[in-house]
């Protein structure tokens, strides 16, 4: 069989794209009138259904639990056999059923209809069972399936989806949900780590690799290798960071005619260092700094100079900051 796979490819996409311009012209006034009762919704957002519209649903429920709306979904066998009390009667359910007559899920509207709650349905058919018992009907209905069967949910699906995204961002738009919302959803995910890791989360407190600026260079060597930091930090009389000695630096040093392993460590460091009295500062901030000044450990003091903690770029690279 020599079948052209980039051409059933694009078709399909083509025929899934077909079916969400044709919904774009069929979105009416009932958008509106379900946002608005999620929005005045007390409680949860219950989303339910079976199959492939079930997979769709609990994807949906996480969508809109992650942009500000509380949702969880509901799968219908699991309400008729006790979980039906998760329902409260300050919530919002939305149905999902293609064909509006799933026999799991019609089987629950009537209970969910006796909370005297708003019951959203997302169907093809108004006439449906699902539709007759919903206050508010999404249409989803597609005039071909990608599927060559034209059976397999594929278009259906895909406009489904697209459809919950739809309603999530209306909600978003409405409740003014900003990205340090999102994140507050998602501290563990990368925009999370950008809005809500400090400098202070990350840097190194103890065991830092310190030595007098008068310390021999051999002995500053020893100390800068125990530290694992590629780094030795340089004090003066007062306790204040004075310099920093790299292994850069000591290889510089070596080109110099007047090396000496018994010279200052000051004699080979860099001096008045770059460095941050703020360790509330975002870590993301913290990366752009040690990006732009082309540095790769980022000393922390307090307002007088005294050093609090060490922030090296490999600390932010494995805490997945960028």
């Amino acid at each position: 069989m020599n079948n052209d796979y980039i051409a059933i490819a694009k078709k399909t996409l083509e025929i899934e794209a077909h079916s969400l311009r044709e919904a774009m012209g069929t979105i009416g006034d009932e958008i509106t009138r379900t946002v608005e009762a999620i929005l005045a919704c007390r409680g949860k957002l219950v989303i339910t259904g079976v199959g492939k519209s079930g997979l769709i649903g609990a994807k949906m429920a996480a969508t809109f639990a992650s942009t500000g709306t509380p949702s969880f979904f509901l799968h219908p066998t699991e309400a008729l056999h006790g979980d039906l009390g998760m329902i409260g009667k300050d919530d919002v359910v939305l149905a999902i059923s293609y064909s509006g007559e799933s026999p799991e899920l019609s089987s629950i509207l009537p209970h969910i209809k006796r909370f005297d709650i708003p019951l959203i349905g997302m169907t093809r058919n108004r006439e449906s069972t699902l539709g007759r018992y919903s206050d508010e009907v999404i249409n989803i209905n597609v005039s071909q399936e990608a599927c060559p069967l034209d059976i397999a949910p594929t278009s259906s699906t895909t406009l489904t989806l697209a459809m919950g995204d739809a309603l999530a961002v209306c909600l978003m738009k409405a409740r003014n949900f900003q990205k340090e919302d999102f994140a507050s959803f998602h501290p563990g995910g990368a925009l999370g780590k950008k809005l809500f890791v400090k400098v202070a989360d990350l840097m190194r407190i103890q065991n830092l690799p310190i030595v007098d600026e008068k310390t021999p260079l051999k002995e500053a060597i020893l100390t800068l290798s125990e530290g694992r930091l590629g780094t030795v930090m340089l004090t003066n009389a007062q306790g204040k960071l004075s310099g920093l000695l790299s292994d850069g630096d000591i290889r510089r040093a070596l080109l110099k005619s007047d090396f000496s392993l018994e010279a200052p460590a000051f004699m080979y460091a860099t001096h008045n260092p770059f460095t941050i009295s703020d360790a509330t500062l975002l870590a993301s901030d913290a990366l752009v700094l040690i990006e732009t000044k082309k540095i790769q450990l980022l000393v922390v003091t307090d307002s007088t100079g005294v050093i609090q903690g060490v922030l090296h770029l490999h600390t932010l690279v494995e805490a997945g900051i960028s």
